[in-house]
């Protein structure tokens, strides 16, 4: 059972603490911007980035970087400054994640699909200095920029691969921008590992978006971590179908660049480009939420394309479906499944393969992994406790707790909000809100949000293990669950289903097979069909749910 380690200084008198000080030549700082300053020494001509026809070397890289991060900084760019970025998954979007620290600045990649207001508030919140914001994205930015009482210097991405109108916002260019910078400026890194490198914002789905503060550490070790747990070797090609606004790309601009990968960029997420990018560039790795999966195993014929090479996902959110993942090996495509939130740098625990699974049936298998697994090698701590007397629940994957966690990927803290942090941080454990239980093999399984127990005369209902026996039914393509208010019971789950294209599955067919899945207190009271209404990431909007839930 875990629990919170001894802490054990070595005594002033000891002859290993006298005149072993720390130096330059002992000690640096950890930052992932030496990443790339290696494999640009290491491998120089290298692919480091394709997009659309254009093609960068890793030396050529390295230059656009050290051209933005001195030309931030003759613009009046200070350390610690915010600088906003709007953009897809393009070149300038990788570039500014090692650019922007680089010159001592916090990268803020904005949520591309947030409104004006929020977009407003954030720029606000984070005292942006200067905004790169690709032209697609002009006409809800300059709304945005309207609402500020100060605004930033804005600097335009005119991507070529965007069809449309190239708005423009502000006096200059970004390659204008990277024209003003000098390729030969020697690069900067922080003076203590603890700076922040980056600024995420949480969804906000009550009150306003809480700002999530990344250290250099925190991003260093996270991009070790990933390349460890995914036994991502060197030279991998990554496409990016999960977005970099969305916490930093789970941290793999940083990773792809340790292990000299190729960054194959993807400025709209659509499943025939998907297919196209793994058969004609080779793609290796891709990440994204099971919305990308779904895509995948639900292409038509024509948009499917034909490929040899093994293939990696790694995915988040909600467990995915047995059946979708069968039908991702039969895509030749291994899933693997990991877990965390914005405030760990992404992804912070993995389904870790154990060997002897590879015998099991498919569906056990299957069950196996679509847990949430065990923490990643960067992490120090992850329990499943009791918020209140902070004791961790039993092993005996029935005990349902809150997962804790702390070590080197959990945040500095959120920006400006002394009260949000000591909440999260109460007991010397980060809280994350969510529920679930430990095996006793020491794999988690997450059971629901705390927000989303649904308590139905007094027994609690976890509305994941509804979806997921929806999910067992062949014509749903995906599924909700919510709590419905009810009179006599107080709350009872309220189901909202996506079917497969044609199909003519009824709400009273539907609870026919759930009454062989569940109990009956479990079943669904309502039964809505639809499309779901997800975030930019993939994830199912609950919230949005509730309240259609509660006027039904």
């Amino acid at each position: 059972m875990t629990t919170a380690p001894r802490i054990r200084a070595h005594p002033e008198s000891c002859p290993y603490q006298r005149r072993l000080d720390r130096n330059p030549a002992n000690f640096a700082p950890l930052t992932p911007l030496t990443f790339l300053e290696r494999t640009a020494d290491v491998h120089p001509q290298l692919p480091a980035v394709v997009h659309g026809g254009a093609r960068l070397s890793y030396a050529e890289l390295r230059a656009r970087v050290r051209r933005l991060a001195s030309a931030l900084e003759a613009r009046g760019i200070q350390p610690g400054d915010t600088v906003a970025v709007m953009a897809p998954n393009i070149p300038p979007m990788l570039e500014v994640h090692f650019g922007v620290p680089m010159a001592g600045a916090v990268l803020n990649a904005l949520n591309i699909r947030l409104d004006p207001r929020t977009i407003a508030f954030i720029l606000e919140h984070s005292r942006a200095k200067l905004l790169i914001t690709d032209s697609e994205f002009a006409p809800v930015v300059g709304k945005a920029l309207d609402i500020l009482d100060r605004r930033p210097l804005v600097v335009d991405i005119l991507d070529p691969e965007f069809a449309g109108p190239h708005i423009r916002l502000g006096p200059l260019t970004y390659e204008e921008l990277l024209e003003e910078g000098d390729p030969e400026t020697p690069p900067c890194f922080p003076a203590d590992e603890w700076q922040a490198i980056s600024l995420n914002y949480t969804s906000g789905t009550t009150g306003n978006p809480k700002g999530v503060v990344y250290h250099h550490r925190g991003a260093y070790l996270n991009a070790m971590g990933n390349a460890l747990v995914w036994q991502m070797g060197h030279f991998p090609v990554y496409l990016w179908t999960l977005p970099m606004f969305h916490c930093n790309g789970w941290c793999f601009p940083w990773t792809v660049t340790l292990q000299a990968g190729t960054h194959v960029c993807l400025r709209r997420v659509e499943a025939a480009a998907i297919f196209r990018a793994i058969a004609e560039q080779r793609v290796t790795h891709l990440c994204g939420a099971p919305i990308v999966m779904g895509m995948l195993v639900n292409a038509p014929e024509a948009a499917r394309r034909s490929f040899d090479q093994r293939v990696r996902m790694m995915t988040a959110a909600s467990a995915p479906p047995a059946a979708v993942l069968e039908r991702m090996a039969a895509l030749g495509i291994e899933v693997t499944h990991v877990y965390g939130l914005t405030e760990v740098y992404g992804p912070a625990t993995v389904c870790a393969r154990q060997p002897e699974w590879e015998a099991l049936p498919a569906a056990e298998r299957a069950r196996l992994l679509a847990r949430q697994g065990v923490r990643y090698p960067v992490l120090e701590g992850l329990e499943v406790m009791d918020p209140e007397t902070m004791r961790p629940a039993p092993r005996d994957g029935v005990s349902m707790g809150e997962i804790m966690m702390r070590g080197h990927i959990v945040m500095k803290g959120y920006l400006d909000n002394p009260e949000a942090t000591e909440a999260a941080f109460d007991g010397g454990w980060f809280h994350t809100g969510d529920l679930a239980v430990m095996h006793p093999d020491g794999y988690l399984e997450i059971k629901d949000r705390s927000k989303d127990i649904i308590i139905s005369g007094g027994e609690n209902i976890s509305s994941i293990e509804v979806e997921a026996a929806i999910y067992r039914h062949p014509e749903v393509l995906e599924a909700a669950v919510v709590a419905k208010p009810d009179e006599k019971w107080g709350e009872t789950p309220c189901a909202f289903v996506t079917l497969r294209e044609g199909s003519t599955l009824t709400a009273e067919e539907l609870l026919a097979f759930l009454r062989g899945e569940l109990a009956g207190y479990k079943l669904p009271r309502t039964i809505v069909f639809g499309e779901l209404p997800k975030t930019s990431t993939g994830k199912v909007q609950k919230f949005v749910l509730r309240e259609r839930a509660r006027r039904l």
